[in-house]
């Protein structure tokens, strides 16, 4: 699993015009999966992202979670993520999990972010988004399973 991180100070995703999610403070999570994840390794990034400490404290070093600044994830699932451009032109999107394991993968991701006491927004699993985010920092972190 693999999921791009973006501090955001506001975000929001649409499909076909239409809000699906947004949020004010939090994380913008880009979410890949690959044909050899787990409910496992859901649970292991999911816990990661949670305890990560990327919010400035009172001496602004990077020493706050996420919940300690009550702030929110958006979560778009991302096959592209696992997208291999070593031949050719064209990606090879064959490490990406077919959409029948990776939506209830995404969906397990997200609802182990919730059991962590967040509150998750998401997109639409193989939809075609719009997300808009003001990246915060800009802090850009990536978090993997293996």
């Amino acid at each position: 699993m693999r999921v791009v991180l973006q501090r955001s100070g506001q975000a929001s995703v649409k499909v076909n015009g239409e809000m699906t999610g947004s949020i004010e403070k939090g994380y913008v999570l880009l979410v890949g999966i690959t044909h050899e994840d787990t409910e496992d390794d859901a649970a292991y990034v999911a816990k990661k992202i949670a305890g990560l400490r990327l919010w400035e404290d009172e001496e602004g070093k990077m020493n706050r979670a996420i919940d300690e600044i009550d702030g929110a994830i958006l979560s778009v699932s991302q096959f592209t993520l696992y997208g291999d451009v070593k031949k050719g032109r064209r990606p090879s999107f064959i490490e990406a999990a077919r959409p029948e394991v990776a939506k209830p993968l995404w969906d397990y991701f997200n609802e182990c972010l919730r059991e962590c006491g967040l509150h998750v927004e998401t997109g639409i699993f193989g939809a075609m988004m719009d997300v808009e985010l003001v990246n915060d920092g800009p802090v850009t972190i990536i978090v993997e399973s293996k």
